[in-house]
C-alpha cells in the first residue's frame, strides 16, 4: 500500500469557521476580541511543539506507572491503576502545564472520555485517513481568541493489548471480566498493535 500524508488542514479550517461563527454571535464588545482567530504560521509551529511536549510528558508518566502496575500485579493491578490513579495524574499534569488534557476515542472505556462534537469530527477524520493508509498528523486550531486546541492520534501499543486487545487472544477472558465490573459499558477492546486507539485533545491558553 502506498503511504501518503494527508494533513488535517481542511478540518481545522472548518473548526476555525465554526469557532468564528460562535464568537461573532456573542455580545462581547469588539474591543475585547484582541487576537484574530486564524493562527499565524509562527503560532501554529509553537503550539504544535507545545502540544507535542505536553502529550509526550503525560504519556511518559502514564505508561511508566502502568507498566509498573502490570509487572507487579498483572492486569488486575493495571485496571485498578487506570480506574483510581490515571485520571488524578492527568489532572495534576493539566495543572502543571496550565492546560486541559484529555484522551478520547470512538470506542471509550470510561464515560468521562466521551468525545465532544468537535473531538468526534477530528476522530472521524483520523479514522478515515487511517483507512486510506495515510499518515496521521497532529494539528492545532484556535477555539477562540484566547484558547487553542491541540489534537494528536494515539496508536495502540503492545502494552495496551492486555487490557484492550482481542478477547481470548491478547486479552484474557478472566481479565476482561474485571474490566467489565468497573466499566459495564466498555467498548474499548478488539485492538491490534498499531491500530488507531483514539486521540489526545489538549486545550491551553493562546
Amino acid at each position: 500500500m502506498k503511504w501518503k500524508t494527508i494533513a488535517l488542514t481542511g478540518l481545522f479550517a472548518l473548526l476555525s469557521f465554526f469557532a468564528c461563527t460562535n464568537n461573532t454571535a456573542s455580545n462581547e464588545p469588539a474591543a475585547r476580541q484582541e487576537a484574530p482567530l486564524e493562527l499565524t504560521a509562527e503560532e501554529r509551529e509553537a503550539f504544535l511543539e507545545k502540544g507535542s511536549y505536553i502529550t509526550a510528558t503525560t504519556f511518559s508518566a502514564l505508561s511508566g506507572k502502568l507498566r509498573s502496575a502490570l509487572q507487579e500485579e498483572g492486569v488486575p493491578g493495571a485496571v485498578a491503576y487506570c480506574n483510581l490513579v490515571a485520571y488524578p495524574l492527568v489532572d495534576s499534569l493539566s495543572q502543571v502545564h496550565q492546560a486541559t488534557i484529555r484522551r478520547t476515542s470512538l470506542k471509550i472505556r470510561n464515560p468521562k472520555d466521551k468525545p465532544t462534537a468537535t473531538e468526534l469530527a477530528v476522530l472521524e477524520t483520523y479514522h478515515a485517513n487511517a483507512e486510506k493508509g495515510a499518515s496521521l498528523l497532529p494539528g492545532v486550531v484556535a477555539i477562540d481568541q484566547s484558547t487553542v486546541a491541540y489534537y494528536a492520534p494515539i496508536l495502540t501499543q503492545e502494552l495496551c493489548l492486555q487490557c484492550h486487545g482481542k478477547i481470548g487472544e491478547t486479552l484474557k477472558a478472566e481479565d476482561y471480566t474485571l474490566v467489565k465490573e468497573l466499566y459495564p459499558e466498555d467498548e474499548a477492546i478488539g485492538y491490534q498493535s498499531g491500530d488507531l486507539r483514539g486521540m489526545w485533545s489538549v486545550t491551553f491558553r493562546r
